[in-house]
């Protein structure tokens, strides 16, 4: 008998053997888990470029990654004046004016178009129905002709470059058009976000999270559903204004005036986990060109219009401890506002909103330069831009 129960027992470590040997697969979760080493694979939608670097997002954002694209395209700073309906041009080499031109309606933003080829001015005629968009050759650095478009507070455009996304605001609607000749393809109704103005996109491209700056909230946007998956009210302030994604892609950086700084949400989870406070009227974020850093434009004052020579500030936060590592008060009081970081990454290029300035800040100290411009600038665009492509904004790259 105890022969048999050890010749059982053999019997079924050996079959146990031949079936791990014939089924290599049935020990791969144990292998993959224990392999700590291997980098994830980000799964993108379709049409969507690879994410090249899993742990930073921008890595293809350097100031060595230019576009062939953009290699004949003049070096400029673009600067919408909301209240003058004009551009005003700027030559980064020489910090002068050397160029103006008239435009739509409230222009609030120059927005780099996905493929890299167009420059859009964002002309929304607040309290009017003549919207516009004004295309920019960067070739030249000259205008085109107007192009009718209903309530263009801000321009996105899907991960895949598939569409444009024009966010009418005072609609509160997303309406997705064909990047060229701005025909609506089909819109997303956002009735529970009143204010829905700036974005930022998941690492794969399956969904935008977008303030909602007069709802205290947030939404979640389903791209591949086409509808809103969710709105979060968020636990204080009450006027969020930009988004960022983290390098990793985890989590979501969301500015808000009223809460002195910036929020922390996990996209997926679609929760709110943490709080970076950085200054009053927090507006503007942009990234390090190197991705280790955000900088942060402190508006100043809590509210959309404020006087000049506010408390404006600049602040930067360290994206691996989510702590503010510097914060650089504007010199004699300001209002910075939107623009982005030069091709080097040794300039943050910023509008003056209530001051009718341009602020050139050195990133290494936070030493900093003001130029003279017109009427309330807002959304400014330093072109070029290092990286593939662009999600729209003000030159949100990747």
């Amino acid at each position: 008998m105890i022969e048999a129960a050890k010749n059982s027992a053999i019997g079924a470590l050996s079959a146990l053997a031949v079936m791990l040997l014939l089924s290599p697969s049935a020990i791969l979760p144990a292998a993959e888990s224990a392999d700590t080493s291997s980098p994830r694979k980000i799964q993108t939608v379709s049409g969507m470029p690879a994410v090249v670097d899993p742990n930073n997002l921008y890595s293809e954002t350097r100031s060595d990654k230019l576009s062939p694209t953009v290699a004949n395209h003049l070096s400029r700073v673009y600067v919408p004046n909301r209240a003058s309906n004009d551009v005003w041009v700027i030559d980064p080499a020489n910090l002068k004016v050397v160029d103006k031109f008239k435009v739509g309606v409230h222009p609030q933003h120059v927005v780099p178009s996905w493929d890299l080829k167009t420059l859009w001015v964002n002309n929304n005629a607040e309290g009017r129905n003549d919207g516009s968009v004004t295309p920019i050759d960067p070739v030249t650095g000259k205008p085109g002709k107007n192009v009718p478009v209903d309530d263009p507070y801000n321009m996105y455009f899907t991960p895949d470059g598939s569409v444009a996304i024009i966010v009418a605001e005072a609609r509160k609607r997303l309406d997705f058009r064909d990047t060229h000749t701005m025909a609506v393809k089909y819109s997303i109704d956002t009735p529970n976000c009143p204010g829905i103005n700036h974005a930022d996109f998941s690492i794969d491209g399956r969904y935008g999270i977008f303030t909602c700056e007069y709802g205290q909230s947030i939404a979640k946007v389903d791209l591949v559903g086409r509808k809103v998956a969710g709105y979060l009210k968020l636990s204080k302030g009450g006027m969020p204004q930009d988004v960022r994604i983290s390098p990793d892609g985890k989590v979501f950086y969301v500015a808000d005036m009223k809460a002195k700084g910036v929020f922390v949400v996990d996209g997926d989870s679609f929760k709110e986990v943490g709080h970076i406070e950085t200054g009053i009227g927090t507006h503007g974020l942009y990234p390090s060109r190197d991705g280790t850093k955000l900088y942060v434009a402190n508006r100043g004052v809590a509210r959309v219009y404020g006087p000049p020579k506010g408390k404006g500030s600049v602040s930067v936060i360290d994206f691996a401890t989510r702590k503010v590592t510097a914060t650089w008060p504007i010199p004699g009081g300001g209002s910075p506002d939107m623009g982005n970081v030069s091709i080097d990454g040794k300039q943050l290029w910023l509008s003056g909103r209530y001051d009718n300035e341009v602020y050139v800040i050195d990133t290494s100290d936070g030493s900093m330069r003001k130029i003279p411009v017109k009427t309330e600038p807002h959304g400014l665009t330093v072109w070029p831009q290092p990286g593939r492509y662009s999600l729209g904004h003000t030159g949100n790259l990747r």
